[in-house]
């Protein structure tokens, strides 16, 4: 498994420059969504190296948004450390078990932590402006 840096670099190598913290935080519900459907397609298509590839890629986006959290004590804090730690167990079940359920489990919570996260830090009203501008 990858160290925290290494996890970050994997993602963000092909990228842009990261601006802000907010704008890292979506790029890696992003990347979670890409490659938990990569391990689900893989799945459906018996391709087992792929699944495990994938399944790696999203623990590690996972350990990073686990250590990007503040330490300070806060319910929302606890909530996500826990939230995320589950999902990382949801990853390992669907490694075993060869299992999409647990995958399509995950891609609707990122969903929604993907378009909170936007509303939360004005990011949906950036997107809109620049659809506006193209």
């Amino acid at each position: 498994m990858l160290n925290r840096q290494g996890a970050l670099a994997a993602y963000t190598q092909n990228h842009a420059a990261v601006n802000s913290p907010e704008k890292l935080i979506e790029m890696l519900y992003e990347g979670l969504l890409k490659f938990t459907t990569l391990a689900k397609r893989a799945i459906e298509e018996k391709d087992y190296e792929a699944k495990v590839k994938w399944i790696n890629k999203s623990t590690d986006i996972f350990i990073e948004l686990i250590n990007s959290l503040k330490d300070d004590g806060s319910q929302m804090t606890a909530y996500l450390t826990g939230l995320y730690l589950h999902q990382i167990k949801s990853l390992s079940e669907a490694n075993i078990k060869n299992s999409t359920k647990e995958l399509d489990t995950i891609i609707h919570v990122v969903k929604t932590l993907l378009v909170t996260w936007r509303e939360e830090t004005g990011l949906a009203k950036k997107k809109e402006r620049e659809l506006e501008v193209a």
